[in-house]
């Protein structure tokens, strides 16, 4: 099995053309940051404001785990066959709204829970400090609750990118673009290699995007470590 794995990798033609990993690569990327794109200007605002209001949280974050509760396969398929249908859009390729759709409610969740926590967890003498100075509600919000903040944000965006990333291997069974192709063909044609070396790409990028959230979620933590 290693041996097949390591000869799929080696074999060139697997690297050029419509089909190669480069091509399919570039299209599970647009795929992701499109998706987290959308969930993240629909979902962050509105869980920061909420969280600087103290108010709203609870209705918002169960909202959001709706997309925890469906099951991610199933609905994308209903929304390739019912709402959005299975035609081409852009280079989404087919089911591509439904797909981006399906990526961006899976998203929201970690997204909203943690910028919503990480506001609501803001030292609250401090605000009340930022307060009696006569700072606004939005200077308030954007100078000294969201840099405070601004860790668990990231961790929320790390989740859900990481998540978005490997989960939009989906988009190829609604006969759409990305690095599931691999996997799927691999599965079609019996090539358990192939599969194997799918996968292999997709957690290993995985991996590599974890890691760097890591770094710059340390770099922005405007707290001494280990202080929280």
């Amino acid at each position: 099995m290693i041996r097949d794995v390591i000869a799929w990798f080696g074999d060139a033609d697997h690297w050029q053309g419509a089909s190669g990993v480069p091509t399919l690569l570039g299209q599970h990327a647009l795929l992701t940051v499109v998706s987290m794109l959308m969930a993240t200007v629909v979902g962050l605002p509105a869980a920061l404001w909420l969280g600087h209001r103290r108010r709203g949280g609870t209705l918002a974050v169960n909202l959001t785990n709706i997309g925890r509760a469906i099951p991610i396969l199933a609905l994308v398929s209903l929304l390739a066959l019912g709402v959005f249908g299975t035609g081409a859009f852009g280079p989404f390729g087919r089911s591509g709204l439904a797909t981006l759709v399906t990526l961006a409610v899976f998203a929201l969740p970690p997204i909203v829970i943690n910028a919503y926590t990480g506001m609501t967890d803001v030292d609250q003498d401090v605000v009340e400090a930022a307060r009696g100075m006569g700072m606004s509600e939005l200077d308030l919000l954007r100078r000294v609750e969201l840099p405070l903040a601004l860790p668990l944000v990231v961790t929320g965006l790390r989740l859900a990118f990481v998540q978005v990333w490997a989960t939009a291997t989906i988009a190829a069974l609604v006969a759409g673009p990305g690095l599931g192709r691999i996997i799927v063909h691999g599965y079609e044609s019996f090539q358990t290699a192939e599969v194997v070396a799918g996968s292999l790409i997709v957690a290993v990028i995985a991996l590599l995007l974890e890691l760097g959230f890591i770094v710059v979620q340390k770099m922005i933590d405007p707290l001494p470590s280990g202080s929280r």
